[in-house]
């Protein structure tokens, strides 16, 4: 198995928090891609896990010193800064980004950051009071717009005993991240807009009509974009998946918010992929209570939403449209009609009615169409696999 990281050099900040014991975790999981990783701690960071675990796993001595060099590798702990492709710091407390974001360098690992040339990931961890504080978020900001990257943090249980945002990501979602800022592919340069999941169309406020739709290829598409190099954009409906590591998620529920989204997001991509499942019809009015069993049968009036590809069609310029089908008859002649009645440049169709393939399941089995026709098929493959397989059909059209 391929390592996404194989010979790429990180340098792992690691700053006085609680969460400090998930960048062991960190460590491991990159390694386990490959990846050579030097690991630079604070004294308070030094509080919360040893250096000696980090030294038995990394392999190396770890830097906590300004002024003593790490004699032990060969590479001093200013040199390291020159080593690194990567410098990420995980966790990330308040005082680190606001060191960082004034510019001052106190000890090794801020020393370190004033020295270092080339892309940051951070990791905030914190108290979600600290986390809201005006002033922290507008030091975010400024590293931000000096183009400083940052995963999380997310909301959960914090050690303080609050339940909130705050929490550093996992493991596995900063080394996502970690992957599609170093892993530059085939993509890379290009900008593409994906949808995903199902959208939920309110009744009352207790009851909605949806679909059967998890995410899961959407999700696959935009994760194999962005690991392919991609800058990708995620506009996704009500879904159980985690939010993959893409330049922009954007969180929708109905069909007029994913519209709005589509419309403001969509200019300037190379291609638009719209593996969403978007309701083609909404109840005509929001019941403001909610309605009460009655012995009557229930009659609920219906009306179109408004057609995101077809719209998409008619504006998109020079951007590449593929749509998805999801047929239960007539597979390839139906998703054909709605290639061309769409102005789509491909269609991905498969056929639903299929047992262990489509909605809600890992495997798919998919068709590739476009307006000659159909000009490829998959096996039944996980549906990263597929992701892959539609993704290069739309390389070769781009290119």
């Amino acid at each position: 198995m391929t390592k996404r990281l194989s010979g790429k050099k990180i340098l792992l900040g690691v700053t006085g928090g609680i969460a400090a014991y998930k960048s062991v975790e960190l460590l491991r999981l990159l390694q386990k891609e490959g990846a050579q990783v030097r690991v630079v701690m604070t004294a308070n960071a030094c509080e919360f896990v040893t250096p000696l675990t980090f030294r038995a796993i990394s392999g190396h001595p770890v830097a906590r010193d300004t002024f003593s060099p790490d004699t032990t590798s060969g590479i001093d702990h200013i040199q390291l800064t020159d080593w690194a492709e990567l410098f990420l710091i995980a966790p990330a407390t308040a005082n680190i980004i606001g060191k960082m974001a004034a510019g001052i360098a106190d000890d090794a690992l801020s020393t370190m950051a004033i020295a270092y040339d080339g892309p940051f990931l951070l990791a905030p961890a914190m108290n979600s009071r600290m986390y809201k504080n005006t002033i922290l978020q507008s030091n975010i900001e400024r590293l931000k717009s000096l183009g400083y990257k940052f995963t999380g943090p997310d909301s959960g249980d914090l050690a303080c005993g609050y339940k909130a945002v705050g929490r550093m990501d996992e493991p596995a979602a900063i080394l996502k991240k970690a992957v599609s800022i170093l892993v530059t592919g085939d993509l890379a340069g290009r900008s593409i807009l994906v949808t995903a999941g199902p959208t939920r169309e309110r009744i009352d406020p207790v009851r909605y009509i949806s679909n059967r739709s998890s995410g899961k290829m959407g999700y696959a598409i935009a994760e194999e974009a962005a690991q392919r190099g991609a800058e990708v954009t995620l506009i996704s409906g009500p879904t159980d998946i985690a939010a993959p590591a893409v330049s922009k998620f954007i969180s929708v529920t109905t069909a007029e918010e994913m519209h709005k989204a589509v419309t403001i997001n969509a200019g300037g991509k190379d291609a638009l992929i719209l593996s969403a499942a978007v309701a083609d019809y909404r109840p005509e009015s929001l019941a403001p209570e909610k309605i009460k069993k009655v012995e009557q049968d229930l009659n609920l009036k219906l009306t179109k939403t408004t057609d995101i590809a077809s719209e998409l069609g008619k504006i998109k310029g020079s951007s590449l449209l593929v749509g998805f089908a999801a047929e239960t008859e007539n597979l390839i002649e139906n998703a054909s009609k709605k290639l061309k009645s769409k102005g789509m440049d491909l269609i991905i169709a498969n056929d639903v009615s299929v047992e262990g393939i489509g909605f809600d399941v890992d495997l798919n089995k998919v068709h590739i169409i476009d307006k000659e026709g159909e000009v490829g098929q998959t096996d039944k493959l996980p549906k990263r696999e597929i992701a892959g397989i539609i993704l290069d059909a739309i390389k070769g059209r781009l290119s």
